[in-house]
């Protein structure tokens, strides 16, 4: 039996992947659902987010983008949903702005790197951006269209996730792993912190832990993740304000405006190293309106109905920790940092053994000393 550790959507989709495969799996997760997975803006955006030195998770993820149609239909169809659209999956691409020369060079360099790398992208003029969104301030001198980039809501996502595995009959712990239970030189359970007072210790034996607790994995095995905060807002209208995914720098900082189809619109992101920090800060929250207030003039007569900080689990090289994780019975899927909805169907092919050289790439083998 298998022992997943985490029940965000990387844990949950690994569970229902071995569930699907007629695989013996217990999910263990003291509240699923309620973490980074629960802040994401869902963005499916490889192309739009790519920096120069990100090549390997550029690969990562317009891989695991082209599995997430097949994905989400499956899932739907196993959470006795009416089809994918009830996740708000969308592929209408994603817009990044310019206000200025500098901004406009920096995405000309930018198209042409990605047209080397034969990614489908559109370079617009200032009227072009404003056609397609005519919402966008009209200080906007340009933009750059990746057209392939989607996104999700990863709430609808992880909550279809926890009916497909209820509909399965998969057994879903809600408790928190103390430690992993070892057996000489392997991996061979975990022991599960005691409820109130109770100094009794359960626990789970298995023959393959694995450990998908995203910014807690350091926690429980020696590996090189950490906490990296995220504050997000979600603010509504009675209409949709935009029909696809803006992004720019504003302040020498990138924003993000995530629409949904009922009128919900995801503000993001901050990045800040604060530990374990998940306070919801004044400052965190002005910084995004006012930043998400220079592409769209609008959204500061939107209503405010949700504000969230969360954890990312971040990596030194930003690639995720996928596979054996060189200390047998434990093998590890965490270290997503940005990218945990967008990679989770990769990240079950992997553990599934169904890639090579991707899985290569993401192989935890590349730090020493992990156990």
């Amino acid at each position: 039996m298998d022992v997943i550790v985490g029940g965000g959507v990387v844990g949950l989709s690994l569970a229902w992947r071995l569930a699907r495969e007629g695989r013996p799996v217990t999910l263990v997760d003291p509240a699923p659902a309620s973490g980074a997975s629960h802040a994401a803006a869902g963005m499916l955006a490889p192309v739009s987010e790519v920096t120069y030195t990100e090549v390997p998770l550029l690969r990562l993820g317009v891989a695991s983008l082209r599995r997430w149609p097949a994905f989400a239909a499956e899932l739907a169809a196993d959470a006795g949903l009416a089809g994918p659209e009830a996740l708000d999956l969308r592929s209408e691409g994603t817009l990044d702005v310019a206000f200025g020369a500098d901004d406009l060079a920096a995405l000309d360099e930018l198209a042409a790197y990605l047209e080397k790398l034969e990614l489908a992208v559109r370079r617009l003029t200032g009227r072009e951006c404003r056609r397609l969104e005519p919402m966008l301030a009209p200080s906007v001198r340009g933009g750059l269209l990746a057209v392939g980039d989607s996104w999700v809501d990863p709430r609808r996502v992880t909550a279809a996730l926890l009916a497909a595995l209820d509909r399965r009959g998969v057994r879903l712990v809600r408790a928190r792993v103390g430690e992993l239970l070892r057996d000489g030189g392997r991996v061979t359970g975990v022991r599960l912190e005691p409820p109130g007072g109770d100094d009794r210790r359960a626990e789970l034996r298995a023959e393959r832990v694995i450990l998908a607790a995203g910014a807690w994995s350091a926690g429980l095995a020696e590996v090189p993740v950490r906490p990296v905060k995220g504050q997000i807002m979600r603010l509504r209208s009675p209409q949709p304000l935009l029909t696809r995914c803006v992004r720019g720098t504003v302040h020498g900082t990138p924003v993000y405006l995530v629409p949904r189809g009922d009128g919900e619109l995801v503000v993001g992101a901050t990045q800040e190293e604060m530990g374990f920090d998940t306070r919801v800060t004044a400052g965190g929250l002005y910084e995004l309106l006012r930043d998400a207030r220079e592409l769209v003039p609008g959204i500061t007569e939107l209503e405010v109905s949700d504000v969230v900080a969360g954890l990312r689990p971040g990596t030194p090289d930003n690639l995720p920790l996928i596979g054996p994780s060189g200390t047998p019975g434990l093998a590890l899927a965490t270290g997503h940092h940005r990218g945990g909805v967008l990679l989770a169907p990769l990240t079950a092919d992997i553990l599934l053994g169904e890639e090579g050289e991707l899985a290569a790439m993401c192989s935890p083998g590349r730090f020493r000393d992990i156990s």
